[in-house]
């Protein structure tokens, strides 16, 4: 168990901490690690996802952890942050501070397509300036999707391109968002570290250097390793960066844009019956994965005769499964996945495909 006192704030301002990171890098695993090394913090968490049904929230709902209620626990699904700063997130900071036993930490779980940079600079707001600090901003990088090419096809190429042209050519919409993550970025965990080998890792990590590099950011970021989102709590949650005051070092591809959108992706929520052999669903989205370039899916599933409920976790055609908590006695046992590509993802052949 963490040491309690080594993680208690300072006094004054309650600090935030933003997790960032691609589609299905590990940041609600990552959360869910640090809610059980807490020690008897005060933690709040603001879980914000890009579509309609929140998954992420409802997870660490199941945790099973007392850091982790009802109340502590602010979803903000449909939609950003980045984009929703005045409607939805100074309100949600406003009323956890507000609360007879406010957080010691408001841990801020951004979507996996999410710009942080918008989202610390609204800790300028007046509402919100004088009693809350961006104590640091994470960025969670899925080790095995990265070493795949998800984010940039040739890391060296990347690297030589920086250093002879001094910025990059961004040809998919999905290389700016993760590189928007990096370079807003305090610390960087190489999450699912499992699943690559050494090369492929080091790999990994000249990629981020790369990148670190091509946005002239003037600032280090530390690169940390995880496997299953695992990092010592005391290194997250005490960073001291105030990044909200230190906006000039975090460059943005969308700097000069007086707003944004997320145009060049989509989501969708498609219904499924019962699942009555969950190896055999996992074939099928893996095969619907690759035939439709699906970037993320995730989701809930009924299997007929299990009193608990499936967890599907999809990253590209990667498929995990697994039993995640017993099924309410008066909720539905419904089949949800939530489906999220590139805008043009035919969401009439996905559904029909999963059908």
């Amino acid at each position: 168990m963490t040491n309690r006192d080594t993680l208690r704030p300072s006094a004054g301002k309650t600090p935030a901490t933003v997790i960032t990171g691609f589609l299905g890098a590990g940041k609600t695993t990552l959360i869910r690690s640090l809610l059980e090394q807490a020690g008897g913090r005060r933690l709040a968490l603001i879980i914000n996802e890009f579509g309609d049904v929140g998954i992420d929230g409802e997870i660490l709902r199941a945790c099973g952890d007392p850091t982790c209620t009802e109340d502590d626990v602010i979803e903000l699904a449909n939609g950003c942050l980045c984009c929703t700063v005045a409607d939805d997130f100074v309100p949600a900071i406003e009323k956890l501070l507000s609360r007879p036993q406010p957080p010691e930490h408001i841990i801020i779980e951004t979507s996996g397509l999410a710009l942080p940079k918008p989202l610390v600079q609204a800790f300028h707001w007046p509402a919100i300036k004088t009693r809350v600090t961006v104590d640091g901003v994470v960025a969670v990088v899925d080790a095995a999707a990265a070493a795949e090419g998800r984010f940039a096809p040739d890391p060296a190429a990347l690297a030589a391109q920086a250093a002879e042209a001094g910025q990059l050519d961004h040809e998919t919409p999905v290389e700016e968002v993760f590189e928007d993550q990096l370079l807003c970025a305090d610390l960087i965990v190489v999450n699912k570290t499992d699943l690559v080998d050494a090369a492929a890792l080091a790999t990994v990590e000249d990629l981020i250097r790369a990148a670190m590099a091509e946005g002239g950011t003037g600032r280090e970021a530390k690169i940390l390793r995880a496997s299953n989102g695992k990092v010592d709590p005391v290194v997250l949650l005490g960073v001291g960066a105030g990044a909200e005051d230190d906006l000039a070092n975090r460059p943005s591809h969308h700097d000069e844009e007086e707003g944004h959108d997320h145009d060049d992706f989509t989501s969708f929520v498609v219904e499924l019956g019962p699942q009555p052999d969950p190896a055999a669903l996992a074939k099928t989205l893996e095969r619907v994965a690759a035939a439709h370039g699906v970037l993320r899916l995730k989701g809930f599933i009924d299997v007929p005769g299990k009193p608990m409920r499936l967890l599907v976790q999809g990253v590209g055609t990667r498929i995990q499964t697994h039993f995640d908590r017993f099924w309410k006695p008066d909720e539905p046992r419904r089949s949800r996945l939530v489906v999220i590509g590139e805008t043009g993802l035919d969401r009439d052949a996905v559904t029909a495909a999963l059908s």
